[in-house]
């Protein structure tokens, strides 16, 4: 452990420093590894999460950015706490996020994240609070990029669940048992996403088998839930595309000898058709399955093709009938002559 010696200049305050000497000397049975655990019962850390900021719905690589406040709670008898680090009528003290170091802690983690770091500006925004109860608090702002497997087969219909899991990586469940605070996980009222509305979350306490570390673990899962709006496909999408079908039955109502203008017609809207959701397509990721926007074009497609073939069935119907019209006039000529 580190000395504080009087002849070193002071960095921070002389309660500061008074306070991580009492820290490094009085709580030196947070050195030990093993969890707090009290009468062979595990112990119970409170988890809580304030969602901030969500951004970066990445459909391509499948993960979103969330930025958060986390809370871990949980309670250790083993910790001597100082009556004078304590200021007079308080009851809980703040300590520099150095001195967590010092205390035995829960490695939880986020099991499908990508990337986790703490936020920072001029050092990391994290804190301990330690409560006359020998309650401990940790806090931190938070950054993290979660994966989600993602599902289109309603695209742009769709609803993408994700779960955010957070594990402990060595404590099992009959060392560590995780569960919700009374908060929870709670967003912002004031969070809003441009393509998504976020439905309300679900919450859940689970203890899952993991083969990895060969054993059962205590699990804490929240589902973020994200509905694409429909708005912004409405008008891009099915709005142009539909007044392009109905386009193509104007062709009905022309003569059968315009065969310039029914054709041109038809073939100016196939391929606006084609361009249209070509353009649409690059926007997610190909996928080997069938969505909900590919019926919906090939049942647009399918139906300026049907018109096309309309007027090649009636035309060719039409120079039969035209034939035999012939013919039977001809025939009644002869017999009349």
């Amino acid at each position: 452990m580190p000395n504080v010696s009087p002849s070193q200049p002071p960095l921070i305050t002389n309660f500061v420093v008074r306070t991580v000497v009492y820290v490094s000397y009085s709580l030196e049975a947070f050195l030990e590894v093993r969890p707090p655990t009290l009468r062979n019962s595990p112990i119970e850390v409170e988890f809580s999460m304030r969602v901030v900021d969500i951004n970066s719905i990445n459909v391509e690589d499948m993960d979103f950015r969330m930025d958060m406040f986390l809370s871990q709670e949980w309670v250790d008898a083993r910790i001597k706490i100082p009556e004078d680090m304590f200021e007079i009528g308080d009851d809980a003290v703040t300590l520099p996020a150095q001195s967590f170091d010092n205390l035995w802690q829960p490695d939880l983690y986020f099991l499908n994240s990508k990337v986790v770091e703490i936020a920072g500006l001029t050092h990391k925004f994290s804190s301990v609070t330690i409560y006359r109860n020998k309650t401990i608090k940790y806090n931190a702002r938070m950054h993290a990029i979660v994966a989600c497997q993602m599902e289109f087969w309603h695209y742009p219909m769709d609803t993408q669940i994700c779960p955010v899991n957070v594990e402990s990586f060595s404590y099992n469940n009959n060392k560590m048992r995780l569960k919700w605070s009374r908060k929870g996980v709670m967003i912002v009222p004031e969070l809003k996403l441009l393509q998504y509305n976020i439905l309300p979350l679900q919450l859940e306490e689970q203890n899952v088998y993991t083969s990895e570390k060969n054993g059962n673990f205590s699990r804490l899962v929240v589902y973020f839930r994200f509905e694409r709006q429909i708005g912004h496909h409405l008008i891009q999408t099915f709005a142009p595309s539909t007044l392009v079908v109905v386009l193509s039955w104007l062709s009905f109502w022309l003569g059968l000898d315009a065969v310039p203008g029914r054709v041109t017609l038809l073939v100016t809207c196939l391929l606006t058709l084609v361009t249209m959701f070509t353009g649409l397509r690059s926007d997610i990721p190909a996928v080997a399955y069938i969505k909900a926007l590919d019926l919906w074009m090939a049942g647009c497609m399918v139906s300026v093709f049907a018109a096309f073939g309309e007027f090649v069935i009636v035309k060719v119907l039409d120079g039969q009938y035209q034939k035999v019209k012939k013919k039977q006039c001809e025939q009644a000529m002869v017999i009349n002559k």
